[in-house]
């Protein structure tokens, strides 16, 4: 193996060490802040995408709002029908079936209506 093909594997060896000794060397609140600013700037570009995407299509995002609010309200109204089927307490009595008697069948003919 030559040392250009082991190259791009010293190369991620390096940059993990780097990593590891900056976490170990820098407080757990400046990562904080680290990821923070992160979180904040991906929620940023996420809103300019969106911007955009508005301006240039106001009936896609009309209708992605609107699925958006039936979603959450079939969601609310399922947890609260949830909420409201507990286990009912209670005693049971079991009843045996009997057979019916047929009941009697009219065998007298219909007669025409009158026209």
């Amino acid at each position: 193996m030559s040392k250009l093909e082991s190259l791009p594997g010293r190369a991620l060896e390096l940059a993990g060490s780097i990593g590891q000794g900056i976490r170990q060397a820098v407080p757990d609140s400046a990562i904080k802040w680290v990821e923070t600013g992160a979180a904040l700037t991906a929620l940023r570009s996420g809103t300019k995408v969106a911007t955009r995407l508005v301006k240039r299509n106001p009936a896609v995002a009309v209708a992605a709002v609107a699925a958006g609010g039936l979603l959450w309200y079939m969601a609310r109204r399922r947890a609260k029908q949830r909420d409201g089927q507990g286990a009912i307490e209670g005693t049971s009595k079991r009843v045996e079936a009997k057979r019916a008697s047929r009941p009697a069948t009219s065998r007298s003919r219909r007669t025409p209506a009158a026209e």
